[in-house]
């Protein structure tokens, strides 16, 4: 049987959080393009899990990138607060 290649490993908390950031960013670019109530929900659930990944890197040895996801996550929260849902949807 050949040798399987290794990249499927399990994420660290690190890569995790960026990437739990990255749909969160995603989410908030989603609302921002079609605001209604169900995408600005969309994007403060996502925005909530990337918060609670970003925190279980606080004992992370690499606080460098962590700290860039967590100025990521909060230059995110600051865009949704933005974003008003569209008139018929209120």
């Amino acid at each position: 049987m050949p040798d399987r290649d290794t990249s499927l490993q399990a994420q660290n908390p690190i890569s995790q959080a960026q990437n739990s950031v990255d749909r969160a960013h995603h989410a908030v670019q989603q609302a921002q393009s079609h605001p209604s109530s169900q995408m600005i929900d969309q994007a403060e659930n996502a925005l909530a899990k990337a918060e609670h990944a970003v925190a279980q890197t606080q004992d992370s040895p690499y606080q460098e990138p962590a700290g860039i996801a967590r100025d990521m996550l909060e230059a995110d929260y600051d865009a949704l607060t933005q974003v008003e849902p569209m008139k018929e949807d209120r």
